[in-house]
């Protein structure tokens, strides 16, 4: 029997810093083999460091029939910041007052942990023969750049010939309580990175200089005060926020040659990447750039994208009522995860544990939510397979 708070005790103590797997998948794979899956270990890249770098990634199949039901998620997580921040190992997984304690618990390899052992309960009840399959994509580049991760698994299962038909992904989707939020979709995320050129020259003669900070700070005022929608139906008004603006001039009487900033732009199904880059041109290029020479370099991480409530939103919301009586609320809000790559090869919703503490020292998960996200789980099994 697959324990839930020993397996997410086992992969925790796995330092897995992406792009490090230091055997976590390992951890993983031998309890999927123990149930009998047939394990796949993909890896994908080169090196060590930086955009590109080598990740380790696991694909685990049971069964071969449809429909095939797919949990995806990643063992890798964030880096710990300043270990005196945390009051216990962040690699040790403590139990303390029923809680568990470490890098992961709550982003999240508490999950994996759970829909194992939910696996494992469910295989017990009904057999190898439910009647389909049920697979894990699991992937070790999910907090990173997200290059050899999960779309080089699903490219890889298209040469395959292999289907998913619909995908649950383990995030920690709940604000507060266990039961409060399950996620059919996700806002686009954009990254600009503005560069804006002038003349250096002396404060007290403004006229033989280009003040590039002046025109930097129109521009940013521009796209922020606009407003680009009032949402939708499913989802919140995007949003524009300014992250850094950057002049690294340590004179006040001097007048700089660049100043740069960054800022995202989190947008719903009103807007696409390039509709957004051709927004950000028509900005700058017109009377707020004041004639000036700037440079715009535009990353698109994800488009928005929606998977309207459907099968299997109702099976985790039916299995959340269960075992937790709270009514889910659907939601889209938050950053992004996997499923925005998941969503374009078959139905994905998201639901996890409580997200208060992913990415934070002493990040935690309380015993009994991991143990109800396994009946969770487990119920939503019982559903999808019910026929």
């Amino acid at each position: 029997m697959i324990d839930t708070i020993a397996l997410a005790q086992d992969l925790i103590r796995r330092p897995s810093v992406t792009p490090a797997d230091e055997g976590a998948l390992d951890v993983l794979q031998a309890a999927l083999e123990g149930l009998g899956f047939t394990c796949h270990r993909l890896p994908f890249g080169e090196g060590t460091e930086g955009p590109g770098a080598r990740v380790d990634n696991l694909y685990a199949r049971l069964g071969d029939g449809a429909p095939n039901f797919c949990f995806a998620g990643h063992t890798d997580v964030v880096p710990t910041g300043e270990l005196e921040g945390w009051t216990v190992d962040p690699f040790a997984a403590e139990v303390k007052d029923g809680v568990l304690y470490g890098r992961g618990a709550s982003d999240m390899k508490g999950a994996i942990a759970a829909f194992a052992a939910a696996v494992d309960g469910f295989l017990g009840a009904r057999g190898a023969d439910f009647g389909g399959s049920i697979s894990f994509l699991i992937t070790g580049d999910e907090e990173g750049d997200a290059i050899n991760g999960t779309t080089k698994m699903l490219d890889w299962l298209v040469d395959r010939g292999e289907t998913l038909d619909m995908c649950l992904v383990g995030e920690p989707t709940n604000p507060e309580a266990l039961g409060d939020m399950i996620k059919i979709g996700r806002r686009g995320s954009l990254t600009g990175r503005l560069t804006v050129h002038g003349v250096q020259g002396h404060t007290a003669y403004p006229h033989l200089a280009d003040n590039p900070v002046h025109r930097l700070v129109k521009m940013l005022d521009a796209i922020t005060s606009a407003s680009l929608d009032d949402g939708t139906e499913h989802f919140q008004p995007s949003t524009v926020q300014v992250s850094t603006v950057d002049v690294g001039n340590t004179a006040s009487n001097v007048i700089a040659a660049t100043a740069r900033a960054t800022f995202n732009i989190r947008f719903n199904d009103t807007h696409s990447g390039d509709g957004l880059k051709a927004w950000l041109k028509n900005i700058f290029d017109g009377a707020v750039g004041a004639g000036g020479r700037y440079d715009l370099d535009v990353r698109v991480s994800g488009e928005s994208f929606l998977c309207p409530p459907g099968e299997l939103s109702a099976a985790i919301a039916a299995a959340v009522e269960d075992a937790t009586g709270r009514t889910p609320e659907l939601s889209t809000t938050g950053g992004t995860s996997d499923a925005r790559f998941i969503h374009k090869y078959c139905p994905v919703a998201e639901f996890g544990g409580v997200g208060r503490t992913m990415h934070k020292v002493d990040e935690q998960q309380p015993v009994a939510d991991l143990e109800a996200l396994s009946r969770i789980y487990r119920g939503v099994l019982d559903r999808i397979f019910a026929s």
